[in-house]
């Protein structure tokens, strides 16, 4: 961790959007969840582009690699990548970099099986078809780890990615709610794939869990960089002076 003029050690998290308007929101969770952390925000709108045209290829691998050596270099203790569409682009980053790397739906995903549990129903919403294949997977393996798995199911929610690109961001949150509300019928747990929808669950009457990425993955992170600082140095213990020694 970067040393703090105030004494200490202050926290630096750095972030990977794809969506320029979750820069304010990841900024505002880290200074709620850690008082006197700091971000450092790095957006590439091209990389969810590229992942919505051709997949997450070795373009998307080689970017997510190049931006978490960027933000390396800047000092950061860990990075956070706050889109899931990428988030196995992630995942493989994670596995060669020198310090934490954490996708934003992985809490989230072990939550849902843990809400879920076995033989559990487990409903998944995206404004995206890019981000349903990721996720999904991501909650298949983390079903795995009980003897009945959880049954997973996806959906689009449909006309709320084009509602966001007009810049009708209450169409897009009704239209998300709404889903929710008709999924929460036959699931035992709701996943808002994507941290843009976030907003949206704040709309939804639904009477079983509604997860959302953003919280958990901000305390995915900040845990992270706290297991991954090194131990303080300890104080030489001195031995009292004995009068009259020799």
């Amino acid at each position: 961790m970067s040393t703090d003029p105030a004494g200490g050690d202050a926290m630096r998290i750095g972030f990977l959007h794809t969506v320029p308007a979750l820069a304010a929101r990841f900024e505002s969770g880290l200074v709620a969840a850690e008082p006197g952390a700091s971000a450092v925000h790095v957006v590439d709108a091209a990389l969810l582009a590229t992942a919505i045209r051709s997949g997450v290829d070795a373009t998307v691998d080689a970017a997510v690699a190049a931006h978490v050596a960027h933000l390396a270099a800047r000092g950061v203790d860990a990075v956070l990548v706050t889109c899931s569409s990428i988030g196995e682009a992630t995942d493989r980053t994670a596995a060669a970099a020198g310090l934490p790397v954490v996708r934003v739906d992985a809490a989230m995903a072990d939550e849902a099986v843990r809400i879920a549990g076995p033989s559990g129903r487990i409903a998944v919403l995206a404004t995206l078809e890019a981000t349903l294949g990721p996720t999904g997977r991501l909650l298949e393996r983390a079903a795995r780890a009980q003897d009945e798995p959880p049954r997973v199911t996806s959906s689009v929610v449909a006309g709320a990615a084009d509602a966001r690109a007009a810049g009708d961001d209450s169409g897009h949150d009704r239209l998300v709610a709404d889903a929710v509300q008709q999924a929460a019928s036959s699931a035992d747990v709701i996943v808002l794939a994507q941290a843009s929808m976030a907003q949206a669950a704040q709309q939804a009457s639904a009477t079983i869990p509604v997860l959302t990425s953003p919280d958990s993955a901000l305390a995915a992170v900040i845990a992270a960089a706290r297991a991954a600082a090194p131990e303080p140095a300890l104080e030489p213990v001195l031995e009292p002076a004995i009068e009259g020694a020799s």
